[in-house]
Order: C-alpha cells, then sequence, then structure tokens
C-alpha cells in the first residue's frame, strides 16, 4: 500500500463480507487484498481518532462473525476475578 492504513478480514471470507457496510464512512473493500481498509489519514483527522478506529474493529468484527455464523458467546473472554467479594476480617 502506497499509504498507511488499518485493516481488517476474515480467513476463510464468508459470503457477502465484501459488501458489508463497515464504519466509519473512509473505511472500505480492497478487492485485491480482500480485506477492508481504513486510511491512517481519514483516522488522523477525524473528530475521534480513537472512536473511528473502535468503529472500525467493531463493525469488521460484526460483519465476519455474522456473516460467518460464529458462536460469538464462545469467543469473548471471560476475566477471572482478582480480589475475592467476601469480607476479610
Amino acid at each position: 500500500m502506497p499509504q498507511a492504513i488499518f485493516y481488517s478480514y476474515a480467513y476463510p471470507e464468508p459470503k457477502g463480507f465484501a459488501e458489508a457496510k463497515v464504519k466509519p464512512a473512509a473505511a472500505g473493500y480492497n478487492s485485491q487484498f480482500k480485506e477492508f481498509i481504513l486510511p491512517y489519514d481519514a483516522v488522523r483527522s477525524s473528530k475521534s481518532p480513537d472512536d473511528a478506529i473502535l468503529d472500525f474493529a467493531q463493525s469488521a468484527y460484526d460483519a465476519a462473525s455474522i456473516l460467518g455464523k460464529w458462536d460469538r458467546a464462545a469467543l469473548e473472554e471471560k476475566k477471572p476475578a482478582l480480589h475475592s467479594t467476601s469480607k476479610h476480617s
């Protein structure tokens, strides 16, 4: 790529993935690389770069997981409790 980008792909690519709507508006599907791309400059110049990246990552994940019929519940991270909820005496 001649420019810096963020990217997201699914392998194997589920049917309809290339046509999925991914956020923000500057993001799009690159048929040569078979992945969604988001130009770095679009992120850098956005009102909220953090939100732009999070929207991109979440919407690309949503597209891949829904179209690919993933078991999303099985993929969720279950963090262990680091502290006991009972009071110590």
